[in-house]
């Protein structure tokens, strides 16, 4: 009966540490997505150095997690008692570093959200017609697809000098409202000019502009609410899995340690 626990429990740690080393891999595919992305509103946010510290310790936490997981899986076929003791240390380790990144990242997402606002304000302060740049296109994807413009709202884009020495009716093309035009189609980028009316009005005025007056920053932010839950499920799911995996790992290590001292022969 004591043996077939054993090998019971030996292959439940078996699994446990597969899923470990999936769910390590989703951990660090989340990093490298954070640093790696050019089509979505994190591109915006990768000149943030608190989301690249994030993405750092994201890719670190899933490389050690997947190791973790490899070794876990040696150590649980093979019974190798001090691939498993190694394995209850480093999971300790882990579990310590996971709690302590995730609350220093749920105290400082004030201070995240202040810094992604600076970002976004700068970038429409700066922002060029005719002028190919990485976090400029990413903006023009965010403001079409979510159908917003600005950050807080469409006035935002009068602190943008260039644009407002327009002497025509000019306006973020990527702010256009379109109505209910199927968001899928080619971004417009730059500045776009209305049509000119039978009036003799002069000067770029913004509430003469054909866009969203919406700002995008509740949306962007809303997004961003979701995507790290995302991430901090995941990290919890790990958490329970590293839990289980300690208290099996003890087991086995216990078992192995009894089991090799009940083999030494009796004189």
């Amino acid at each position: 009966m004591g043996s077939a626990c054993i090998r019971i429990t030996k292959y439940f740690l078996f699994l446990f540490n597969l899923l470990f080393f999936i769910l390590g891999a989703v951990i660090l595919g989340f990093g490298v997505w954070i640093l790696a992305d050019r089509s979505s509103f994190i591109s915006v946010l990768q000149t943030s150095s608190s989301l690249q510290a994030g993405a750092y310790v994201f890719i670190g936490v899933g490389a050690v997690t997947m190791l973790m997981g490899f070794l876990g899986c040696v150590g649980a076929i093979k019974e190798v008692r001090c691939l498993l003791g190694l394995y209850f240390v480093f999971l300790l380790l882990i579990l310590i570093a996971q709690v302590a990144a995730g609350a220093l990242f749920y105290l400082n997402m004030g201070e995240l959200k202040q810094e992604m606002g600076n970002i976004v304000t700068k970038l429409i302060q700066s922002y060029k017609d005719n002028h190919e740049d990485r976090l400029q296109e990413a903006w023009d994807y965010v403001q079409a697809q979510v159908k917003c413009c600005g950050w807080a709202s469409f006035h935002n884009w009068s602190d943008n000098v260039e644009l407002m020495n327009r002497t025509n009716i000019t306006y973020p093309c990527s702010c256009e409202d379109k109505g209910d035009e199927d968001a899928s189609l080619p971004v417009r980028k730059g500045f776009c000019e209305a049509p000119r009316g039978n009036g003799t009005q002069t000067g770029n005025n913004l509430d003469d502009w054909p866009v969203y007056t919406e700002g995008c920053m509740e949306k962007v932010q809303a997004w961003l609410q979701e995507n790290v839950g995302i991430i901090l499920g995941v990290c919890v799911g790990v958490a329970v899995i590293e839990l289980l995996g300690m208290l099996l790992s003890i087991c086995l290590c216990r078992h192995v340690h009894s089991e090799d001292y009940s083999k030494v022969p009796k004189y």
